[in-house]
């Protein structure tokens, strides 16, 4: 997961390979919740892991029920409707599909209870749900704002004779809840739950109404304004369940693969871990991509997405039925032939974010002119390529806000888009941005690079590592290659000898080679220690003076650029293997400084040492390497030179971030 203040996406030019797909939120959160409440034990395989299921698991730890996780399966030993645990402070995060149910079972059960989240669920109205719990004798208080979280909840009186009123017009979660809490009531009559209003996002009641018969519990449905829990219904584990593919995440990769004209003619992208039968309504997103031109194949567990024969065609579409997904769309009409119109998403203005607003605002900031209204949004993209804006999009901490403005990569003109805060997208796909990555093609001088070269001793490595890790970007310690090599070809059981030089050549470009700020790993075992010893370096120096080997080890290194960008540190970064970086910087120290910090590090690992010397081998070295007759130590013509002598190592890594905002389109985070 990308946890870096912003993440820059280079322009993407298509798409292609498959996805798998995590588990759904509003099945996993459902589920997890109907099995800690139900009779039995249950298996829960392929539940997402995720901030909100991870609130949920936590909550139901604390009320007492017994969680096991393996990978992404979890165990729940069910209460039988009986809490562990009376009394709790419950931490809800911004988890609607946590809070709300949690609570109608808790105000039906009883007990001492608090439940807070983030500031913005505290913005989040809960009232209708509330005032409903309260018809039947519940106890609850609000221990802030009226309507809103927090709330206390205390033991009920519960009278459950005539129907229960719930408003449906703001947010479909508040009959969900209800739904799900009220088989734990104790009665000998029919219960009657009557909606209010139009109830909106329907397709969430049938995921709910389908997950409650899995659990024993078949509610009778007339039309969608009464809803009948039969007399004795009981929770009741179906022992195993898997739990379907994300409907919703789906959504930004069938957008992917409609918008994505490289593939014209191509295999579409596909998808994993969901179909057009998913129990999900958001899977009817789909109709919505087929009206606008994309092409989609349907088997089980699976969808194949391919663009049609032009541009995407405008719609003009009810979203009632697909208020997630929905969002999705606003994004495809920036690449429309026309004004697309997305009606009848009220609730947009009471997720994480007022959606509608939020979706207004950092769309005219790509170029689009947009009207919004209440209920609806209305989106014309930008007249041409020129009039698209390279973009700094804001995300009010809401993951469907970062992961559709993605897409806007795709635009004409070729611009980048930046993602603020994109670690929000862990509320439901954390990995998000890495399977985009596996799965997206750009031009691969469209992929910035950052070259940081120096001598010997002069924090270059420390530095490369600093900046990569503030800007996610993957990071290349070429110095160490040769080690790695070297390292390599004697597990392979080839001497180190001119006469296997064709050999250890052909063994580097099957190298699996990762770098971090502190780690390097070959094969996926860390080897950052053995490649540091006086021995690996002998051997690295018996390997650097073959021509095969060094000619791989160049290809080797082109292959580390890579979405979304490359940090990239040595003595001929920005000379010879990238010289056409976006940002050189050419690292130097007095030999006097540098001395002082190799002294200090042999020190520390229990290597004797004298500054005179160190300082002497380093200005032998500096006289070595700038006269090597390949790749001579220099600073690019066009580097910036950085002396670090008096520096720290947070004033040199910010100095080089001011320095790669000053080449950005976008400037202001």
């Amino acid at each position: 997961m990308f946890a870096t203040d912003f993440l820059d996406i280079p322009a993407l030019t298509g798409v292609a390979g498959t996805v798998v797909l995590p588990g759904s939120k509003s099945i996993s959160n459902r589920v997890l919740l109907l099995a800690a409440l139900s009779s039995g034990s249950t298996t829960l395989i392929d539940l997402l892991d995720s901030d909100d299921t991870r609130v949920m698991l936590e909550a139901l730890r604390a009320l007492g029920c017994g969680v096991r996780s393996s990978g992404k399966t979890v165990e729940i030993d069910g209460l039988g409707g009986q809490l562990g645990q009376k009394e709790a402070k419950l931490f809800m995060g911004n988890a609607g599909t946590a809070i709300r149910p949690l609570t109608a079972a808790l105000a039906i059960l009883g007990g001492d209870f608090e439940l807070r989240g983030v500031p913005r669920m505290h913005e989040r109205p809960i009232g209708d749900l509330v005032d409903a719990l309260r018809q039947i004798g519940c106890h609850i208080d609000y221990l802030g704002n009226e309507g809103f979280p927090p709330l206390h909840i205390g033991q009920p009186s519960l009278t459950l004779d005539a129907p229960i009123r719930v408003r449906g017009d703001v947010s479909s979660q508040f009959l969900t809840a209800l739904l799900m809490a009220l088989p734990l009531a104790e009665t000998t009559h029919d219960v009657v739950i009557e909606v209010v209003g139009e109830l909106i996002s329907r397709p969430y009641i049938e995921i709910t109404l389908n997950l409650l018969a899995r659990f024993n519990v078949r509610v009778i449905r007339d039309d969608w304004q009464r809803f009948t829990i039969p007399a004795g219904s009981q929770l009741q584990s179906p022992g195993t369940l898997h739990v379907e593919a994300d409907a919703s995440s789906a959504s930004y990769f069938i957008a992917a693969g409609a918008i994505n004209t490289g593939a014209r003619g191509q295999k579409g992208l596909k998808i994993s871990g969901v179909g057009a039968d998913s129990i999900q309504g958001d899977i009817r997103f789909i109709e919505a991509a087929q009206m606008m031109g994309a092409q989609v194949l349907s088997g089980p567990n699976w969808l194949e997405v391919s663009p049609g024969s032009g541009p995407l065609k405008a719609i003009d579409l009810d979203c009632n039925h697909i208020p997630d997904a929905a969002m999705t769309l606003a994004i495809m009409a920036l690449y429309a032939d026309g004004t697309t119109t997305l009606r009848n998403i009220a609730s947009w203005r009471v997720k994480e974010t007022d959606r509608i607003a939020a979706m207004a605002c950092e769309l005219r900031k790509l170029g689009a002119t947009v009207e919004e209204g209440a209920d609806f949004i209305r989106v014309t993209p930008p007249a041409t390529a020129a009039d698209w804006c390279a973009a700094s999009i804001h995300t009010y901490d809401d993951h469907r806000m970062a992961m559709c403005f993605s897409l806007a990569a795709f635009n004409p003109a070729g611009l980048p888009v930046r993602i603020e805060d994109p670690k929000c997208v862990a509320k439901t796909f954390p990995d998000y941005f890495e399977a985009l990555f596996a799965l997206v093609q750009t031009a691969p001088e469209a992929i910035p690079v950052i070259c940081i070269d120096g001598p010997t001793a002069s924090g270059k490595g420390t530095l490369a590592g600093a900046v990569a890790k503030a800007l996610g970007y993957h990071l290349l310690d070429s110095g160490s290659l040769y080690r790695i090599t070297a390292l390599a070809a004697l597990q392979a059981g080839l001497a180190l000898e001119s006469v296997n030089e064709q050999a250890i050549a052909d063994l580097i470009p099957g190298l699996a080679i990762r770098f971090s700020q502190e780690q390097v790993f070959l094969n996926g075992l860390e080897v950052s220690e053995v490649i540091r010893t006086e021995e690996a370096g002998m051997n690295a120096s018996k390997v650097s003076v073959l021509p095969q080997v060094r000619q791989a080890l160049i290809e080797l290194q082109h292959n580390f650029r890579q979405l979304p960008g490359l940090v990239a540190d040595g003595r001929d970064m920005g000379t010879v293997i990238f010289p056409d970086a976006t940002l050189k910087v050419f690292l130097t120290a007095s030999a006097e400084k540098r001395a002082q910090r190799r002294y200090k590090q042999l020190i520390s690992k229990g290597i004797s040492a004298t500054l005179l010397a160190l300082r002497a081998d380093l200005e032998a070295r500096d006289a070595r390497d700038s006269s090597r007759s390949v790749a001579p130590l220099r600073p690019a013509q066009d580097a910036q030179p950085l002396d670090n002598s008096d520096l720290t190592i947070e004033e040199s890594v910010n100095l080089v971030l001011d320095w790669w905002q000053s080449k950005q389109l976008f400037r202001a985070i």
